[in-house]
């Protein structure tokens, strides 16, 4: 299996089956493809133009078939590996996790629009001020808050339905940018994003975003250089 992917410092979707990839010990190869613009004309979508319909990343290809967006990634994974049970085993704690899953796929236009995933910079002080102005963010992470406690306490932790599964992958670059812009968190979600970026897997993505060192102006408002 082939996934493409791109800049891990600023790639969110692409976090998620990679990160579930990782962590469940699943073989694969990985193509970055760099963020240079996202134009039609652009290096990016030249290259993910003979692999995606879509253009975006990320994709997954098994042999003939192509897969793109990343819940139908995570579903194609779940169906081919399901010894692995990257969703919880229990029909009604699955059909939860595909609940927040969903709704983190269609929601949060808040804080992901405020604070995008930039898991190398410190926005402490960004932060401050998007917490201070931004109603929608801070309307964002008290849902988040709430899901992610009533999850926690239903199911005893250490990850959302006790063991890891997709829900946690998917949350995965949202805790990336509670910790990248410091926004404020109880006790018991902050244990629990720092449980999430404890993870080999999501460790291991944090490490190689910090090591990319590519600077790209278009995905950082709030700075003008590294």
């Amino acid at each position: 299996m082939k996934l493409y992917i791109g800049n891990k410092n600023y790639s969110s979707w692409s976090m998620r089956p990679w990160v579930l990839l990782t962590q469940l010990g699943i073989a694969f190869e990985e193509v970055m493809v760099r963020f240079d613009a996202f134009t039609p004309d652009s290096q990016f979508k030249a290259a993910l133009k003979p692999v995606s319909p879509t253009g975006k990343v990320p994709v997954l290809v098994d042999g003939d078939l192509v897969v793109w967006d990343t819940l139908a990634i995570a579903e194609y994974l779940a169906e081919k590996f399901s010894d692995k049970h990257l969703w919880p085993q229990d029909m009604a704690a699955r059909a939860r996790a595909r609940s927040l899953c969903a709704e983190m796929h269609s929601g949060f236009t808040g804080l992901r629009s405020a604070c995008p995933m930039n898991i190398e910079a410190e926005l402490a002080q960004t932060g401050a001020l998007i917490w201070r102005d931004n109603a929608a963010v801070r309307t964002d992470v008290a849902r988040l808050v709430t899901m992610w406690r009533e999850c926690l306490t239903t199911h005893g932790g250490p990850m959302l339905f006790g063991n890891f599964s997709i829900a946690d992958a998917y949350f995965a670059p949202v805790c990336t940018r509670l910790v990248t812009y410091a926004l404020p968190m109880p006790d018991d979600i902050a244990a629990y994003v720092q449980r999430v970026m404890a993870l080999p897997g999501v460790s291991a993505w944090v490490n190689e975003a910090r090591a990319e060192q590519d600077f790209l102006n278009f995905e950082e408002p709030y700075r003008l250089q590294r």
